[in-house]
């Protein structure tokens, strides 16, 4: 499992619809509102 650093929900990397790559990470996430949020500002989610 992977956890959308937006919400802090548990996602399926296998099974998820929603991903971002940044800073050649991918991160997963449980709808779009929480990607749209992520890509808006990544550094805000990622430490």
């Amino acid at each position: 499992m992977a956890i959308d650093p937006v919400c802090k929900m548990d996602v399926d990397p296998k099974t998820v619809k929603h991903k971002s790559t940044f800073n050649d990470t991918v991160f997963y996430f449980c709808c779009r509102a929480c990607k749209d949020e992520f890509d808006k500002n990544p550094n805000k989610f990622v430490e």
